[in-house]
């Protein structure tokens, strides 16, 4: 079994050639060098592309996986399958220019997938860390919460959680200096994703849970919160406080939780 789609330059790069061969001669620097995954930064042309290789992660892997309740990353067709969703109904992402998935069997399947380099950015993470200190203008603030809340509803509605749905997933794009009413955001990391016709309680929730983690040291203010609620959800603070009161409580205690863990694993004096 095999699945191929291949856009410009690489259908002209690979033409006469197996893409599967290809794909593993690519060179760049290496952000991620694993038995069963590779991920890189490659130029063509003077362009620069990000390629994921899959291989075969073995059964064990995928038993280990399944005993422990999470979901396996099987291969590049989850990430595929993703930004096409994501492109159908609307959220921006990345632009998939090269596909690959070779083998039926999860355990040995070699896929892979090129997606275009979105440059130049900056990662929400790194553009609010200093917002404490320097805030930006309240109704840039204001827009970008909302536009992030946007994006985040949209990805759940169309069935797709992040599972790495954290600010640094998000780029803003800075071609041009970002201004309320003139900017661009952009979702990206979506190896982990996956798609449904519809996005389980749970997994939304552990989505927004982690958007709300790492987004607790930028200085939001409760307002701030409360308004991307109403932006995500679609509805009148009244009624999303009325039906979501379980929901908003869990994720206080989830947040806490994870920062909780965060100190302890990151802070100056934790434990090695």
């Amino acid at each position: 079994m095999s699945k191929l789609v291949l856009q410009e330059p690489f259908r002209s790069l690979w033409q006469g050639r197996d893409p599967f061969v290809e794909v593993e001669k690519l060179q760049g620097e290496v952000y991620r060098e694993l038995e069963a995954r590779r991920t890189l930064r490659t130029e063509v042309d003077g362009r620069g592309y990000f390629v994921k290789i899959h291989r075969g992660v073995g059964w064990g892997e995928i038993v280990k996986n399944w005993l422990t309740a999470k979901a396996p990353v099987l291969g590049a067709g989850q990430e595929w399958a993703a930004i096409q969703r994501l492109t159908e109904v609307g959220v921006p992402t990345m632009t998939c220019v090269a596909f690959g998935e070779r083998g039926a069997n999860p355990a040995t399947q070699h896929s892979f997938i090129v997606t275009e380099e979105l440059a130049p950015t900056v990662s929400l993470e790194d553009f609010c860390r200093d917002w404490p200190s320097d805030p930006p203008p309240p109704a840039l603030k204001r827009a970008l919460i909302a536009e992030v809340a946007r994006m985040t509803g949209a990805m759940h509605r169309a069935g797709v959680n992040h599972r790495d749905c954290y600010i640094c997933h998000f780029l803003l794009h800075t071609d041009a200096p970002p201004a309320t009413g003139a900017f661009r955001l952009s979702v990206i990391d979506l190896h982990r994703a996956q798609v449904r016709t519809q996005t389980p309680a749970r997994w939304r929730n552990k989505d927004i849970a982690g958007l709300y983690f790492s987004a607790l040291d930028i200085g939001l203010t409760r307002r701030d919160k409360l308004r991307f609620l109403k932006t995500y959800f679609g509805k009148p603070l009244r009624e999303i406080l009325r039906d979501e009161a379980a929901l908003l409580a869990w994720l206080e205690r989830k947040a806490e939780r994870l920062l909780q863990r965060y100190r302890r694993k990151y802070e100056p004096g934790a434990a090695a």
